[in-house]
């Protein structure tokens, strides 16, 4: 199993970190460690100063493919949650300006959160999805898969040129805007057409 991270696939996001909106996915990758075993805490690393969370949609892979064309895309996939892409910001901050891989700010253990996943009964119900981040009772990102650069299916007929896809896969999709620190005490909730799917909380 294998996580297929996008990056900047809303353009509110790429615009508050001042990055250009790109013409491709923009693909990295996180190993199986990355994932924070559910109903687990995450504990702050000691190697940054300043973590984000990032809410994403998060797609599990349920066939076995290699370059797979966008219209087929849907058969690949079949069941969605939402998931947060923990990001060292200063880490990826430092490792950009050396012109260096950023693998260490993106990959650490448990920097992957992933909720309870849905099935939903029909297609069309992909393209309009709703996920939301709470942190502290507060909204702090809203997101609908209507609003991503590249859509989901466009994303697995790019990524499965490079990588083959195998069942139990997962694809995170990318953030929208209102990214932020995290600080111990921090409760994160995590919805998804306006139920809590997880809940993550920040020692």
């Amino acid at each position: 199993m294998k996580i297929i991270c996008i990056g900047r696939n809303y353009s509110e996001h790429a615009k508050e970190l001042n990055n250009d909106v790109p013409a491709s996915p923009v693909v990295f990758l996180k190993p199986k460690t990355a994932l924070l075993l559910k109903g687990k805490d995450f504990y702050h690393p000691d190697f940054s100063n300043d973590i984000h969370y990032e809410c994403e949609l998060v797609v599990k892979i349920c066939k076995n493919g290699k370059y797979i064309r966008e219209k087929f895309a849907q058969k690949y996939y079949d069941e969605v949650t939402v998931g947060i892409d923990f990001t060292a910001r200063d880490l990826q901050q430092q490792q950009k300006e050396k012109g260096l891989p950023w693998e260490i700010a993106k990959a650490f253990d448990n920097s992957a959160v992933v909720g309870d996943f849905i099935k939903p009964d029909d297609q069309e119900k992909l393209k309009n999805l709703v996920f939301s981040l709470y942190k502290n009772g507060k909204e702090v990102q809203l997101g609908n898969v209507q609003d991503m650069i590249f859509t989901i299916d466009k994303i697995i007929s790019y990524v499965s040129q490079f990588f083959s896809l195998n069942t139990g896969d997962l694809i995170f999709t990318g953030t929208p805007k209102g990214v932020g620190a995290i600080a111990r005490g921090d409760v994160l909730e995590g919805f998804l057409q306006g139920e809590k799917k997880f809940q993550v909380i920040i020692k």
